[in-house]
């Protein structure tokens, strides 16, 4: 970012000028959606009131990624995916005070990879 105050990366107008990269930005549709954060398992990176983008139609993750899941019992949480195996997934918090959470995939309604965040 410090390379984006030098000239010729905005113009007089304060936009984008010159060689930027376009990132793909949610389409909404009937899978998209957002979900307001309650809680600080999450924090600091989630805050309480932040809101998040997922597409539950995104399925593809990878450990690492952030993700939303909704458990079979109807509990929805925003985690981080630790390890996923042919049999379960484990979830992570940010905010260390939570411990990882393995959940059976049988316990699982759906997840989706968290694809965008209000900050």
């Amino acid at each position: 970012m410090a390379q984006a105050g030098r000239e010729g990366f905005f113009d007089n107008a304060g936009l984008p000028a010159g060689d930027w990269e376009q990132t793909p930005l949610p389409v909404p549709g009937p899978t998209c959606f957002a979900l307001r954060i309650v809680g600080d398992s999450m924090s600091p990176l989630y805050r309480e009131g932040d809101v998040v983008i997922v597409d539950r139609a995104e399925t593809r993750v990878r450990p690492g990624d952030r993700v939303v899941v909704r458990t079979r019992a109807g509990e929805v949480m925003a985690k981080v995916l630790e390890r996923r195996t042919g049999r379960s997934l484990t979830l992570g918090s940010i905010n260390p005070a939570f411990a990882p959470r393995t959940l059976a995939l049988g316990e699982i309604d759906w997840l989706a990879r968290i694809l965008w965040a209000s900050q």
